[in-house]
């Protein structure tokens, strides 16, 4: 039963992405190469291969994690369009990493692998996610415009995050009619992203060392903790250490780590953020 829904999630995934089903991993994987590469199981004994159970558990907590931040928000918005738009914001990081985790970890080689000689480079659920990750930066950043502006800024600030998450879906819409790999990448995610995180650093460094406001410290803290996140990330990959332990026989890869990192955020947002974030007004 489970082998059959990945299946058909696969093969209507494939149809509808745009031919994503021709773009193969580069160097070829091929299908049974792919649990040389990563620890896999047979899931209760089903035939259906579940790829990096530590893994999988983690990102699963993680995507759980966001959901209970978005909650946090969500319960206590009190008519406040800034955590109306932090629960958003958490609502799609949540779902994303739920996302992430089937394709990226749990049911990787069902999705990419099992039928094939030479598994594929990527999978619907990786397309929706990146579009669920984009909607959750700026989601923040309309929270953002709301808790610490107002007026015209706050207007500028608006339009800007529904121009970039629309600017992603023309992308998105490119690279599958195109099947131009770096428009259907994570790194393009990260590409749009970066300037919003600029804008989180300004805005809030900004507004504190003018107005000693908290909650714009408690916002800049948050945003210093995704930077140190992302940075250690790719420390991470460039020193490799993810098949340096695997070669030893312990999984630990820098998945891991960035999710373990944004556990940590996600805590700091819902304990923290979430019970002092408000509108701004003058």
């Amino acid at each position: 039963m489970i082998k059959a829904a990945l299946g058909l999630a696969a093969m209507s995934g494939l149809t509808g992405c745009s031919r994503i089903g021709s773009l193969l991993t580069n160097p070829p994987v091929a299908s049974e190469q792919w649990c040389e590469r990563m620890p896999c199981v047979d899931l209760f004994s089903s035939g259906v291969i579940l790829d990096q159970p530590s893994s999988t558990a983690i990102v699963y907590l993680l995507g759980a994690m966001w959901l209970w931040a978005g909650f946090q928000f969500w319960k206590n918005r009190e008519g406040q369009a800034s955590k109306f738009w932090w629960s958003m914001g958490m609502l799609f990081g949540g779902f994303g990493a739920l996302l992430a985790g089937t394709s990226y970890q749990a049911f990787g080689f069902e999705l990419k692998c099992a039928g094939q000689q030479i598994c594929t480079w990527t999978s619907w659920l990786e397309i929706v996610y990146m579009s669920f990750q984009i909607a959750c930066f700026n989601a923040m950043l309309a929270a953002v415009a709301f808790s610490s502006m107002t007026g015209i800024l706050r207007r500028v600030l608006l339009v800007y995050a529904a121009a970039n998450f629309l600017a992603h879906g023309v992308i998105l819409i490119v690279g599958l009619v195109s099947l131009d790999r770096f428009f259907l990448s994570y790194e393009m995610v990260g590409l749009l992203a970066k300037p919003t995180l600029v804008i989180f650093f300004l805005v809030n460094g900004y507004r504190f060392f003018k107005y000693r406001d908290p909650l714009d410290l408690v916002l800049l803290g948050s945003w210093v903790m995704l930077r140190v996140t992302n940075v250690v990330y790719y420390a991470y990959i460039s020193g490799g250490y993810t098949q340096v332990l695997w070669e030893r026989g312990f999984w630990f890869s820098e998945n891991d780590v960035l999710h373990v990192l944004v556990m940590l955020w996600v805590l700091y947002v819902g304990l923290v953020v979430a019970p002092k974030v408000r509108d701004y007004s003058q």
